[in-house]
């Protein structure tokens, strides 16, 4: 990560996500727990809303913990065909077999 303008828990953030292999997806609440700061989800939210680094930081990998696909910017609808791409399995704006795709961080 080259810029130094990130606060140190924006730099986790983007280091844990950019862990995330193509077709698998975690959960803000994953990525919060496995930086240490397990009630961040809404700060780690913000984070990746503003990402810089995609789709080298793969933000569109990161879900809500109900399997739910949440934000994407302005435009979930990407965030949907950028995972579908992947090979995961979206069905009623959630993840068709949550287990098959979930990937634990920490």
């Amino acid at each position: 990560m080259k810029k130094s303008n990130f606060t140190p828990f924006e730099k986790k953030v983007y280091l844990k996500t950019a862990k995330i292999p193509k077709g698998k997806v975690t959960t803000y609440q994953e990525i919060t727990e496995a930086i240490g700061k397990p009630d961040s989800q809404r700060a780690a939210g913000n984070t990746l809303n503003k990402n810089p680094f995609a789709p080298k930081v793969p933000c569109h990998r990161v879900i809500r913990k109900n399997g739910e696909i949440g934000g994407f910017g302005r435009n979930p609808n990407e965030k949907i065909k950028l995972l579908q791409k992947e090979g995961v399995e979206i069905k009623n704006g959630k993840i068709a077999n949550f287990k098959k795709y979930f990937i634990r961080l920490s």
